[in-house]
């Protein structure tokens, strides 16, 4: 795991100056010395200051470096735009929810009284420049083990704390160790307390950086915190045919698409939008079967018009997570066609009426998405394949891969046979789009000839 130390100039001076200055230990700590150990590349450097006061720190840089005063109220300090410099601090709860600390710099501090306050013991080693730790919770034990545990019942102040384990897992394919489950349960009823921003931080950072998603669902299932989100956790209530779904239910089959989905975004490099795309739509594609579902007479389930129900059902989760708006409109059609090609022949008027009824989303992350999708009923081991090739060859004729059908006529077409603009004019506008996605015609030639001889038809009806 452990990757050879190559520092920056830059931080060996600075560690220079600040030992010269006083300092009894200067330590890397968080994300860069996890990543470090994980053999994973990291820009973000924070390092930790004991034995200098605030203004201390800042006497001993401000004459060779930038020194930023950006966070003085928690004793944070930036170097040149791009090193975080703090000095550990105590924390004290003052209320309900992740912000109502009360904090107090302590330069005084042992390492291992500032490291029982975070997150998770992988996020409590302290290294010094020279690679050697401080590890007084044993987290260089749980890296190698793959185990998400809190270093003391400090974890229960901060409820983000139950997310960041939820994107973690999914980060790293760690599982959470039961006495930390136990901590997250406690800590269930300060849900109400975060805002949707956070939460959607958290979601964001496991679909981008998640190479398994589904350890990071089974942490929320663990934890008790997928009933936090009702629209997720009625999933896991609702059965499905065993025929068509040997895997179990609705949560199982998401839990298995998305694993797919994560698999087929890093085969195919895609871009962070399109990954964040695919992989929300891969967790909410059958958010409707819950509100759709059925069973008749002879016990035999179904879901009709589960996934135009759950289209908009989707669109109003993720802009309750205040998730950016394009993202949610991309969702919405994704999710509303991702049963499509079991209803139309695979033939080009159907991927032009697809790719046209998919805007803003792509045919390329709705191949991807069906792929996974049926990678998530068992019938396929989820590799990172992409399937149905009949529907992606004829994308790729027809240059809809990425894009929608172009527009042959238009408003002015019309004028020129004499149609003025007005009300007359939307719904022809709408018959003749129609006939583009058929292939009625392909060219504006084509199409002036077509029109005239529509024109003819629809104005004597």
């Amino acid at each position: 795991m452990n990757q050879p130390l190559h520092f920056d100039p830059k931080i060996i001076r600075i560690h220079e100056l600040l030992r010269q200055a006083g300092a009894t230990d200067v330590l890397f700590v968080g994300g860069f010395v996890r990543d470090h150990v994980l053999g994973i590349p990291s820009k973000d450097m924070d390092l930790e200051i004991y034995g200098l006061t605030y203004q201390q720190i800042i006497a001993a840089l401000r004459p060779y470096f930038r020194v930023g005063q950006v966070g003085q109220s928690f004793s944070v300090l930036k170097i040149d735009n791009e090193i975080d410099l703090a000095i550990p601090r105590r924390e004290r709860k003052t209320g309900v929810g992740h912000k109502a600390f009360e904090v107090v710099a302590d330069s005084s501090m042992s390492f291992q009284e500032a490291a029982s306050r975070r997150d998770f013991t992988i996020n409590a080693i302290g290294m010094r420049l020279d690679g050697t730790f401080c590890d007084p919770f044993g987290g260089l034990g749980d890296l190698k083990r793959g185990i998400l545990r809190a270093p003391t019942e400090a974890f229960c102040e901060d409820p983000l704390r139950v997310l960041r384990g939820m994107q973690f897992a999914a980060r790293f394919g760690f599982s959470m160790e039961s006495r930390t489950v136990e901590f997250c349960r406690k800590v269930l009823p300060e849900f109400k307390t975060l805002s949707c921003e956070r939460l959607y931080t958290e979601w964001e950072k496991w679909a981008l950086k998640g190479k398994w998603p589904e350890k990071g669902l089974d942490v929320l299932r663990e934890t008790g915190w997928l009933e936090c989100f009702p629209e997720l956790f009625a999933m896991m209530q609702t059965e499905q045919d065993p025929e068509v779904h040997p895997e179990g239910n609705v949560w199982e089959h998401t839990r298995k698409v998305c694993i797919s989905a994560a698999k087929i975004a890093e085969k195919q490099n895609f871009s962070a939008h399109e990954r964040l795309c695919l992989m929300f739509s891969a967790l909410v594609h059958d958010i409707g079967k819950p509100a759709a579902w059925k069973k008749d007479e002879n016990g035999k389930i179904s879901m009709p018009g589960h996934a135009v129900l759950g289209a908009q059902t989707a669109f109003d989760f993720f802009q309750k997570l205040r998730a950016p708006l394009n993202v949610s409109r991309t969702i919405r059609p994704l999710v509303a066609l991702h049963g499509w090609h079991f209803h139309h022949p695979a033939d080009p008027s159907s991927v032009r009426h697809l790719t046209d009824e998919l805007a803003p989303a792509s045919f390329r992350l709705w191949h991807a998405l069906v792929s996974a999708d049926r990678d998530g009923r068992g019938l396929h081991t989820p590799q990172g394949d992409l399937l149905y090739p009949e529907w992606a060859k004829l994308a790729e004729e027809l240059d809809l891969w990425e894009n929608r059908p172009p527009q042959i006529l238009f408003g002015r077409d019309l004028m020129h046979f004499g149609i003025r603009p007005g009300a007359q004019m939307g719904p022809l506008l709408q018959k003749i789009r129609q006939a583009e996605l058929n292939g009625e015609f392909t060219n504006h030639a084509d199409g002036l000839k077509w029109l005239e001889g529509f024109l003819k038809t629809e104005i004597q009806e």
